[in-house]
C-alpha cells in the first residue's frame, strides 16, 4: 500500500507526496504569492521621445550625410591624386559606405547587450579621429585607411543605437519618427558640401576637413545627452542576454525573403549617382566645379521632401508599397543618365533623382520586421541578416559603377 499522503498512479508506480488541502479557516498569508507578468506597454511619442528623434537627427546628419556628400571628394580627387582613375578613387567612399553596413552584424548584439553608451561615444570617436586624419593625409593608401576605413567603421558603429533607441520610444507614429531622423541624412550632406564648396579654395583641403571634423564633434556633444539623458526606453537591451545572430528560422519566411533581395538590388546602385554626379557634370557638361557641387545640394535637398511624403504615406498605406515603387523608378532613371547630354536636363535629372530616392532610401526595416507576424525577438537577428546580405551589395556596386571616361564615351 502506498504512505498516506501519498497518491499511487493506475501503473503502481508511487507519485509525489502532494500536499493535503488546507482546512477551512486556516490563514495563508503565509503563502509565497508569485507576481504576474505585465503587458508592457509601448511608448508613443512625448517630449522625450521627440527630444530622441532630434538626437537621431544629428547622428544621421554625420553618418548618412558625410557619407552622401562624398561626390565633392570624387571630384576633387581626380586633381588632388593625379594618376588615380575615378574607379579607384570611388574605392574610398565604396569601402566607407560598406564598412557602414557591414559593421552591424557586430553593433546589433552589442547593442542587445546594453552597450549602446560605449558604441555611440567609441564610434563618433573614431569617426572624428578618421576625418582629422584624413586633413593630414596625402597619399592615396592614407586617404583609404582614414575616410574609408576609420570612418566607415566608426559610422557603421553609431548607426544601430542612434535609430533603435528611437523606434522604441514610438509605436503607432513610429513611421513618421523614422522619417524625420532620416531627414538628417540629406542637410548633412548639404552642409557638408557647401562648406566644402566655400573653403576648399580659400583655407585649403587641410582646414576644410577640420572645420567639417569640427561640426562633426559640436553635433556629436549635442546628440548625445539628447539620447541618452533620462533613458527609460530601453527595454530589456542591458540584462546581460543576447539574442541571436544567426536565427535559421528567418529564412523560412517568404515576405523577409523577398525583402532582404530587394535591399541587395537597391543598395547595389542607389549611390552611384551622389558619387559621379559632379564628375559628370563638370567633365562631360563643362559645369564649374561649384555648380556641379551644387548639384548634390539640389538633390540631397528635394530628397527632405522626398522622405517626409514617404513618412506621410506609410500612415496610410505601409512602408512597403510606395518604397518598391520609388526604388523601382529610382532603377529606370539610373538608366535613363546615360541620355542626358544639356546642363538644365541634367540639374533636372538631379532633383527628379532626389525626390524618388528619397522616398526609396527610407528603410521600413523597423515597420516591417516588427509587424505582428513577426517575434519581436526575430526582428532583431532578422535585420542583422539582412544586412549580412546588403553589406556585399556595396562592394558589387564598386565593379558595377562605370568609369568616368568610359561614361562619357558612351553618351557621345
Amino acid at each position: 500500500m502506498a504512505r498516506p499522503g501519498n497518491e499511487v498512479s493506475k501503473l503502481g508506480i508511487e507519485a509525489l507526496p502532494v500536499e493535503p488541502d488546507a482546512p477551512v479557516g486556516v490563514a495563508i498569508e503565509g503563502k509565497a504569492i508569485v507576481p504576474t507578468a505585465q503587458p508592457v506597454v509601448v511608448p508613443d511619442g512625448g517630449l522625450r521621445a521627440w527630444l530622441q528623434v532630434f538626437g537621431c537627427w544629428l547622428v544621421f546628419f554625420n553618418v548618412w550625410g558625410f557619407t552622401f556628400c562624398f561626390g565633392m571628394f570624387q571630384d576633387y580627387y581626380q586633381t588632388f591624386l593625379p594618376g588615380k582613375t575615378s574607379s579607384e578613387i570611388s574605392w574610398i567612399g565604396t569601402l566607407a559606405s560598406y564598412l557602414l553596413i557591414v559593421v552591424g552584424t557586430i553593433s546589433g548584439p552589442l547593442f542587445d547587450l546594453g552597450h549602446y553608451k560605449v558604441m555611440l561615444f567609441g564610434g563618433a570617436a573614431v569617426t572624428c579621429f578618421g576625418i582629422m586624419m584624413l586633413s593630414l593625409s596625402t597619399q592615396y593608401y592614407q586617404i583609404i585607411l582614414t575616410q574609408g576605413i576609420c570612418t566607415g567603421l566608426g559610422c557603421g558603429v553609431l548607426y544601430i543605437p542612434g535609430i533603435a533607441l528611437t523606434s522604441r520610444s514610438f509605436s503607432r507614429r513610429r513611421a513618421v519618427a523614422l522619417g524625420l531622423v532620416s531627414c538628417g541624412a540629406p542637410f548633412g550632406g548639404i552642409i557638408y558640401t557647401i562648406v566644402f564648396d566655400q573653403l576648399i579654395h580659400r583655407i585649403g583641403f587641410a582646414w576644410t576637413v577640420r572645420v567639417m571634423g569640427f561640426i562633426m564633434i559640436a553635433t556629436y556633444l549635442t546628440a548625445f545627452p539628447l539620447l541618452l539623458w533620462g533613458t527609460a526606453n530601453t527595454g530589456d537591451i542591458s540584462s546581460g542576454t543576447a539574442r541571436k545572430l544567426f536565427d535559421r528560422s528567418a529564412f523560412k519566411d517568404l515576405p523577409f525573403w523577398l525583402y532582404t533581395w530587394a535591399n541587395f538590388f537597391l543598395f547595389t546602385g542607389y549611390l552611384v549617382p551622389f558619387f559621379y554626379i559632379p564628375s559628370y557634370g563638370q567633365y562631360k557638361l563643362g559645369m564649374s566645379q561649384s555648380l556641379a557641387l551644387y548639384s548634390i545640394v539640389l538633390a540631397q535637398a528635394v530628397s527632405i521632401v522626398g522622405r517626409l511624403i514617404a513618412s506621410a504615406t506609410a500612415l496610410r498605406t505601409g512602408v512597403m508599397i510606395p518604397w518598391l515603387i520609388c526604388g523601382t523608378i529610382s532603377a529606370i532613371l539610373n538608366l535613363a543618365w546615360a541620355g542626358i547630354r544639356s546642363k538644365a536636363s541634367f540639374m533636372a535629372y538631379a532633383a527628379l533623382y532626389g525626390k524618388i530616392y528619397g522616398r526609396a532610401q527610407v528603410p521600413p526595416a523597423a515597420g516591417f520586421l516588427s509587424a505582428d507576424s513577426f517575434k519581436v525577438d526575430l526582428a532583431a537577428p532578422s535585420y542583422r541578416c539582412l544586412q549580412v546580405y546588403s553589406q556585399s551589395s556595396a562592394l558589387i556596386r564598386k565593379y558595377s559603377e562605370l568609369d568616368l571616361e568610359w561614361h562619357s564615351r558612351l553618351v557621345r
